[in-house]
């Protein structure tokens, strides 16, 4: 902000200068943290704190310091020998940035609590059970200051509850632990409260399970599948780059989500999600995605990554690998480590090609515009979301795929994806290098031994349609849409009902529906002047045909409204990957090769 001048430290020592937080929550249920930043050593006449306006692996603004409130400062200054207390002055400069006034003063803390009721991998939660909280939507970091060492003491309201972190304790302190800087700090959550802890050993490094709330969990097989992950994982890059890891498992009524960090990672999911298959499978493939961020994107990762810019939107154009390739492997490591089988691997994989081939935005935006506009964009969807855009998590997953047959083909099986991460691990992870988005296209045309410039601009930077069928065939499958057979003609629309109202939530663009003039949020009421719910109207669709005019009435911004809609073909809604007739022996040899398997 113009006029404003932060104090930076120059040409001196930051070691005299010491930074302690202690995070308090005296009354949970008030979902308020209580914290207390104490700075010893301060030199300067004012002193500049700022909170992050989003978190690593989250790439959206979410301004945490709306959530800020009770701010206050006092501070200690020397007096001949004796240390004289007082209030200080302060003033907020813009939304996350406070000023204090230092002058003459050596010692200060400042005081503040955020509410916290958000439960997500990503914000605060606190209340009667346990409190969880991220570093970038709780502390301060001091602009100059980012490289200082720090302490968090915790203060636990009740002597039952526990404490979960990533970070190291400090010796002889209760409850305090020590981060080497801010990053560090920011990349290690916080859970304390009532918890089950699971302990266990792989390739001889400690891991922890921390699982806050009530479910159907097996923590046998969960802890015996998750090894299997971690020593697949581990092999594909040669070891497992951290002392311990800590999983932290929030089991909620509804939820699905994870956030990686360096050490650690913050899942949650359904509590009740364990016991069918389908679901259990999503889950090990949410452990097997987020186990694999800490290689792809917390050490390896993209030039604009490399040092994080709390402020501010951090633009790159790489995150269709760095997690559009994350989730290709969350499929494929969980069937190399034998929790399903080639089978089910492909069904997996049939689900997400049907994904995002049932997504219109994919002939809308580029890959890496996605990318580039997670900001705005991903974390921010409406109702025209599938219109207007594709996730680069499922496009990226795609165009994976196609690399890494690409580089089986060429190679007969001896190269595949995994070498590239091996280069990119030894090129740049290892020493946490940033690579550009030309660097990562050189490593992949490396191992692949051909010119990938057709493919990265068609693929990455432009919409065309994903010729997957070309990249199955050496392997001897194919893509197979379903049979449309009995299916309604296409209406082009998706409705819910909501409160005893049929709303529609969703209208394709070019569709039947679009054309007449129903938009999303419009309340769908009747068919051909009979009535219509949302979960009838697949059926009552059946009784036309293609090419039929029927008149669909609907609220619309509470006008009723009547439009007449001329029904299209019947669309297909699933594909599946399926193996092409008389396989050669080439394809039987790269299919085994790939899968272990020579028919299916």
């Amino acid at each position: 902000m113009t006029g404003v001048t932060e104090t930076r430290p120059a040409n001196r020592s930051q070691t005299a200068v010491t930074l302690h937080y202690q995070v308090a929550m005296p009354q949970p249920n008030n979902h308020l943290f209580e914290v207390t930043l104490q700075v010893q050593g301060w030199q300067a006449e004012v002193l500049d704190l700022r909170m992050p306006v989003w978190t690593p692996g989250s790439y959206l603004v979410r301004e945490y310091a709306r959530h800020l409130q009770d701010f206050a400062a006092s501070g200690q200054a020397n007096s001949g020998q004796e240390k004289l207390g007082r209030s200080l002055s302060w003033r907020k400069v813009s939304k996350n940035h406070w000023q204090i006034n230092t002058a003459g003063v050596s010692e200060l803390t400042v005081r503040y609590r955020i509410f916290a009721n958000e439960l997500t991998v990503r914000t605060n939660h606190l209340d009667g059970t346990h409190g969880y909280f991220n570093g970038a939507a709780l502390f301060f970091y001091i602009p100059g200051y980012q490289q200082q060492p720090l302490q968090v003491t915790i203060v636990p309201p009740h002597s039952d509850w526990k404490i979960a972190t990533p970070l190291p304790p400090v010796t002889g302190q209760e409850n305090t632990f020590a981060a080497k800087d801010f990053d560090t700090l920011v990349d290690s959550p916080f859970e304390v409260g009532i918890q089950q802890r699971y302990e266990f050993d792989v390739l001889g490094k400690p891991h922890s399970y921390v699982i806050w709330g009530q479910g159907n969990i097996e923590p046998d097989r969960l802890i015996a599948d998750t090894k299997k992950i971690i020593e697949t994982e581990a092999e594909l890059f040669g070891g497992l780059p951290y002392d311990r890891y800590l999983f932290l498992l929030h089991l909620t009524s509804q939820g699905f989500g994870g956030l990686e960090h360096k050490d650690s990672c913050s899942l949650i999911y359904s509590r009740f999600g364990f016991r069918s298959d389908d679901r259990y499978r999503r889950f090990m493939q949410l452990v097997a995605h987020e186990f694999f961020h800490l290689w792809n994107v917390k050490r390896i990762r993209p030039k604009a990554l490399e040092v994080f810019d709390y402020e501010q939107e951090n633009y790159t154009r790489s995150l269709w690998f760095s997690e559009g390739t994350t989730s290709f492997y969350d499929l494929a490591l969980p069937f190399r480590a034998g929790i399903y089988d080639a089978k089910t691997y492909l069904s997996e994989l049939s689900k997400e090609i049907t994904r995002y081939l049932t997504t219109p935005g994919r002939n809308v935006q580029p890959l890496s515009e996605s990318s580039f506009d997670a900001w705005i964009k991903l974390y921010r969807r409406d109702n025209n979301s599938d219109n207007s855009q594709i996730s680069y998590y499922l496009k990226g997953e795609m165009v994976s795929l196609l690399l890494d047959l690409l580089i089986r083909t060429r190679h007969q099986n001896r190269r595949s994806l995994d070498d590239v991460m091996r280069q990119l691990w030894q090129q740049f992870g290892k020493d946490e290098i940033g690579f550009t988005p030309e660097q990562l296209e050189a490593v992949i045309q490396s191992v692949a031994e051909v010119d990938l410039t057709d493919f990265f601009d068609r693929f990455l930077h432009t919409t065309e349609e994903l010729p997957f069928d070309q990249y199955l065939e050496p392997f001897g499958l194919r893509l197979q849409p379903e049979d449309t057979t009995g299916h309604p003609p296409f209406l082009g629309l998706n409705a819910k009902s909501d409160s005893g109202r049929e709303i529609i939530k969703f209208v394709e663009v070019g569709s039947p529906a679009q054309q007449a003039g129903i938009d999303p949020d419009d309340e769908l009421l009747a068919i051909n002047g009979l009535r219509v719910k949302a979960d009838q109207l697949n059926d009552r669709l059946k009784d036309y045909r293609p090419g039929d005019s029927i008149q669909v009435t609907v609220f619309h911004q509470d006008e009723l409204k009547t439009c007449t809609v001329t029904l299209a073909a019947p669309r297909s809604g699933s594909y599946k990957l399926g193996a092409i007739e008389s396989l050669s022996e080439g394809q039987k040899e790269l299919l085994r090769g790939w899968l272990g398997v020579e028919s299916l």
